[in-house]
């Protein structure tokens, strides 16, 4: 599975020549709404499977938990359905916050 860092999202997502990937947020309701990385689409761990249709299997989807654990399970679940663009977001939220964005609370 591939990975990428917070701060190489950060320079991706800033890049207006880049094309956008799509940010899955894995994490449970309550941790969305405590913090986020803009543009993110919530679709907690236990819904992917059930909500699979939702998904383009072409586009290219970076999966993002709170430390990288559920996203890395999110995304081998992926793979493994026919996905072959999904990348890890090492480290998740927490370490965006801690590298990125400060002012993003912690938890």
């Amino acid at each position: 599975m591939h990975e990428i860092t917070p701060a190489q999202l950060a320079e991706w997502l800033a890049d207006p020549a880049k094309i956008k990937p799509l940010l899955l947020d894995v994490r449970e309701p309550w941790e969305y709404e405590l913090c986020h990385i803009d543009g993110s689409v919530p679709m907690p761990m236990g819904t992917v499977a059930g909500r699979i249709g939702e998904l383009d299997p072409e586009q290219v989807m970076v999966v993002v938990c709170h430390h990288g654990g559920r996203s890395a399970q999110v995304g081998m679940f992926l793979k493994r359905q026919g996905f072959k663009r999904v990348i890890n977001l090492a480290g998740g939220v927490a370490e965006w916050a801690a590298k990125v964005d400060p002012s993003m609370p912690h938890y």
